[in-house]
C-alpha cells in the first residue's frame, strides 16, 4: 500500500498493512530546540528521526497542491503601528489590529510557524457598515483563487501516492477573524440576523470554489478548520452550533460527498465532548487534535460513537516531554485500544512545542514505529 491509501483506509476503517506514522510536526522555536541539540542545520527533521529509529519510511512522488485560494483577495498591508515596552502593534494581513512580543515580526501571523502569544486590540468588522468592504474580498468568482493550469493538475495527479485535501475555515473560525471572538459572541445574542447574513455567505463562498476545485480535481478529504472549544467547555454552544454552523457543514458534506470525498474532517482544539455528536449528525467522519489537557479522552470518545468518528492526534504533548516512562505510559494508553478497531492515525495532539527535547521525540516517534508496524 502506499501512504495515500494508508491514511485514507485507517480513517475509514477499511484494512492496511501498516498504520501511517505520523508522530507530529515541530513549529520554529521547537526545530531550534533540536538543531541545538543535535539535528544538523540542513537535515529534514523527519527523514532524520526516521534514520536515527531505523525505519524506511516510503517516500512519495512529488506532491503537487491544487492550489485553490480560499483567503481574502487581496489582503491587508501588514505593518507595525506602533513599537513599545518590548511589544509591536502591528496591522496583520486580515485587518486586525495586534500586539505581539518585539521578539517576532509580522510574518509570525501569517501562519502558524511557531507558538506566539497575541493581543487583539481591534477587528476589521466592527458594525455593519464595514461588511461590505469586507466580503468585497472574497469573490469566489476571481479568476486569481484557482490556478490557471487546474486542468493540468488535475490530469496530473490522477494516479497519486499521497493524500490531497482542501483546507477551509468554518463559518465560526472565520466570523471570529472578521469581528474577534467577543464581539461575535455577543453578535449572536444581540444580532443574530447578521451573523446568519455573514454565515449565509461564507457557506455559499466556499460551496462555489469547492465545486469549482471538484469539477477538475479529485481530492480525498477536506479539513475545516473551526477551533470552537476552551479547556472545559465549548466557546459556542451545541444550540447555536445546531443553529448556525451545522446547516453549513451538512450544505458543504452534499457537494463533497457528490464528489466522492471520503474524509470530512473537523479540526477544533479544546474539549470538544459536547460537540462530536453534532458533527456526526452533520456527516464529519474525523476530527483533529484531540487535545488531552483539554479532557478529551478518544479512548472513551470510541466507546461512546464507534466508528461514526475517527481520530487524529490525541496523544499527550506534556508527556511526551516528560519522556522515559510517562510518555511510554500515555502511547500504551491510547493506541492499542484504537488501534485494534482503527479509525485512529495516533500524533501528538497539536504542534511539536519546544519543551520536547530530540532525545524524547525521538523515543515516542520509536515506540509509535512499533505499534504501527513499522518496526
Amino acid at each position: 500500500m502506499n501512504n495515500r491509501e494508508r491514511i485514507l483506509n485507517i480513517l475509514q476503517y477499511k484494512p492496511v498493512d501498516k498504520i501511517p506514522l505520523v508522530p507530529g510536526g515541530p513549529r520554529r522555536s521547537t526545530l531550534r530546540r533540536w538543531r541545538s541539540e543535535g539535528l544538523p542545520e540542513d537535515a529534514d527533521w523527519f527523514a532524520y528521526v526516521m534514520e536515527k529509529i531505523g525505519v524506511d519510511y516510503p517516500k512519495t512522488s512529488e506532491v503537487v497542491s491544487h492550489g485553490v485560494r480560499t483567503a481574502m483577495i487581496p489582503v491587508f498591508e501588514e505593518k507595525v503601528l506602533k513599537h513599545e515596552n518590548g511589544h509591536y502593534i502591528v496591522q496583520d494581513w486580515m485587518g486586525a489590529i495586534v500586539q505581539i512580543s518585539d521578539e517576532f515580526d509580522v510574518t509570525y501571523l501569517r501562519n502558524a510557524i511557531d507558538f506566539v502569544t497575541r493581543k487583539w486590540h481591534s477587528f476589521p468588522v466592527k458594525t455593519r457598515e464595514d461588511w461590505p468592504q469586507m466580503h468585497a474580498r472574497y469573490d469566489a468568482d476571481d479568476p486569481s483563487r484557482m490556478p490557471a493550469n487546474l486542468l493540468e493538475i488535475g490530469s496530473k495527479i490522477n494516479d497519486r501516492d499521497f493524500p490531497i485535501g482542501i483546507d477551509v475555515n468554518g463559518p465560526f473560525w472565520q466570523l471570529r477573524e472578521w469581528m474577534g471572538m467577543e464581539n461575535l459572541c455577543i453578535a449572536f445574542l444581540d444580532d443574530p440576523d447578521f451573523v446568519g447574513e455573514m454565515i449565509d455567505f461564507w457557506c455559499g463562498f466556499i460551496e462555489a470554489l469547492l465545486r469549482k476545485c471538484l469539477s477538475v480535481v479529485q481530492i480525498d478529504s477536506i479539513v475545516i478548520h473551526e477551533d470552537m472549544a476552551y479547556k472545559a467547555h465549548p466557546m459556542i454552544s451545541p444550540a447555536l452550533t445546531q443553529q448556525f454552523l451545522q446547516p453549513v457543514y451538512e450544505r458543504w458534506i452534499k457537494v463533497l460527498r457528490a464528489c466522492n470525498v471520503p474524509v470530512i474532517n473537523l479540526d477544533s482544539d479544546g474539549y470538544v465532548a459536547d460537540l462530536i455528536p453534532i458533527w456526526i449528525d452533520a456527516g464529519i467522519n474525523a476530527c483533529e487534535p484531540m487535545e488531552v489537557a483539554a479532557h478529551n479522552d478518544i479512548v472513551a470518545y470510541r466507546r461512546l460513537y464507534g466508528r461514526r468518528m475517527a481520530y487524529r492526534g490525541g496523544i499527550d504533548k506534556r508527556a511526551i516531554a516528560a519522556g522515559g516512562s510517562i510518555m511510554q505510559a500515555e502511547v500504551m494508553r491510547v493506541v492499542p485500544p484504537l488501534l485494534a478497531e482503527g479509525g485512529f492515525i495516533p500524533s501528538c495532539d497539536h504542534g511539536v512545542p519546544p519543551d520536547i527535547s530530540l532525545q524524547n521525540f525521538t523515543e515516542y516517534t520509536r515506540r509509535l514505529a512499533q505499534l504501527t508496524g513499522w518496526l
